[in-house]
């Protein structure tokens, strides 16, 4: 499938729609592409509360659930509207799409110039972080990677305040690995992105 992105022109308001279909063929069909663009913009404008009110909305002269039988019936294959998340920034909004509309992202950067917000949006798309920083990584990640560092550790027959040690250092790269902030910058390793927002005055909300 496919992501849709919109971003309101004073770069304020957005959201981002992922649009599934079976083939890659379809996937760079003109109409499909359309139709996904044109969800993203009713999801910002609209704030429906899920997928279902989404598909409820009027695209034109027909609803979204017309407009996409109406599809499948022309390109003869089946497309389902799988998620979107509408996005209102505390500073502005900047996209990225990667790889013919397979990746998007959707980024609310404060402070910095432009270059630096596309910078950002690409290195999430590339290094796919899944939290911005380590207070919002979800418990149970943290917990499945503290078993595995300790299996491993154990394995290690070296005593229990070592294998304490070893558990805590696998934990802590782990958060790094997986954090925005934490993450060493896509275009220089030697920065990560937090020490590359610092320098330009700049945060990611």
């Amino acid at each position: 499938g496919v992501v849709g992105v919109h971003i309101a022109p004073d770069a304020k308001l957005g959201a981002i729609v992922e649009v599934n279909c079976e083939t890659d063929f379809v996937a760079k069909n003109e109409d499909f592409l359309a139709f996904a663009r044109n969800l993203a913009e009713l999801a910002a404008r609209h704030a429906p509360a899920d997928v279902a009110a989404l598909s409820g909305l009027k695209l034109g002269a027909a609803t979204v659930e017309e407009t996409r039988t109406a599809l499948v019936g022309r390109i003869g294959e089946n497309m389902s509207l799988r998620r979107f998340q509408r996005v209102e920034a505390k500073g502005r909004l900047v996209s990225y799409v990667h790889g013919g509309a397979k990746i998007g992202v959707l980024v609310d950067v404060a402070g910095g110039d432009e270059a630096l917000a596309k910078d950002v949006a690409m290195h999430i798309a590339a290094s796919k972080p899944v939290a911005l920083s380590r207070d919002e990584v979800p418990p149970e990640l943290i917990q499945k990677e503290r078993e595995i560092a300790q299996q491993k550790a154990a394995e290690s027959g070296k005593p229990a305040n070592i294998v304490e040690k070893m558990v805590d250092g696998s934990v802590q790269k782990f958060l790094k690995e997986v954090t925005l902030l934490g993450q060493p910058f896509v275009k220089d390793d030697k920065l990560t992105v937090e020490q590359l927002l610092k320098s330009k005055g700049a945060q990611v909300q």
